[in-house]
């Protein structure tokens, strides 16, 4: 009786890399991207205090960066912001524009991306602790982003953004980042057995 398994992942590769190469791969993966980050966007909990709703779409975003890549995590998630700035309504709770104060965030969801997807490539989605310092990581550019973007778009102090935007959201992070790290690692996993 044979157990061969499947060759292992080269060296940089991403989850969708496994997927047979070709233009039309790489359309679908940004494309169903954007739509995944805009679905999940419309799981939200409005959060009584801030303008900030708890969403999907901050773990859909690592995800999607994390599996496609640097390239093709910030190409699916900048099309997810300019779909939503031309009026497609998957931002938060069905909202559009960049009137909103949680934009900011939507621009950090691009940045983050594209981070968790270079780490991707060398490695960070592999093992459970590795896939959450990534995700940690993703979670504070996008913080970076949009507490101040929060601040300056409602008009509140600093601290107080800080205690709209960032503080309520923080053990919600901790579990997406929790979940990340057991379905990271163990999607290589099954990909290493056919």
């Amino acid at each position: 009786m044979s157990t061969a398994a499947a060759a292992p992942a080269r060296p940089g590769q991403v989850l969708a890399d496994l997927l047979p190469a070709s233009r039309v791969r790489d359309v679908a993966l940004v494309v169903g991207g954007a739509v995944l980050t805009g679905l999940a966007a419309q799981i939200a909990v409005p959060v009584p205090g801030t303008p900030v709703p708890v969403t999907g779409q901050t773990f859909a975003a690592l995800l999607v960066g994390t599996a496609l890549g640097a390239g093709r995590g910030f190409l699916s998630l900048a099309l997810y912001a300019l779909a939503g700035v031309a009026g497609v309504p998957w931002f938060a709770e069905g909202g559009s524009g960049v009137a909103a104060p949680s934009f900011g965030y939507v621009i950090g969801l691009v940045l983050a991306a594209t981070a968790v997807g270079a780490l991707a490539r060398r490695g960070a989605d592999r093992s459970p602790w590795r896939t959450a310092g990534a995700m940690l990581l993703g979670e504070a550019i996008i913080y970076a982003v949009g507490v101040p973007y929060l601040a300056f778009a409602a008009g509140m102090s600093a601290s107080a953004a800080i205690a709209a935007g960032l503080t309520p959201f923080l053990v919600g992070d901790a579990l997406k980042a929790a979940l990340a790290m057991g379905l990271l690692p163990a999607a290589w996993k099954l990909a290493g057995r056919r």
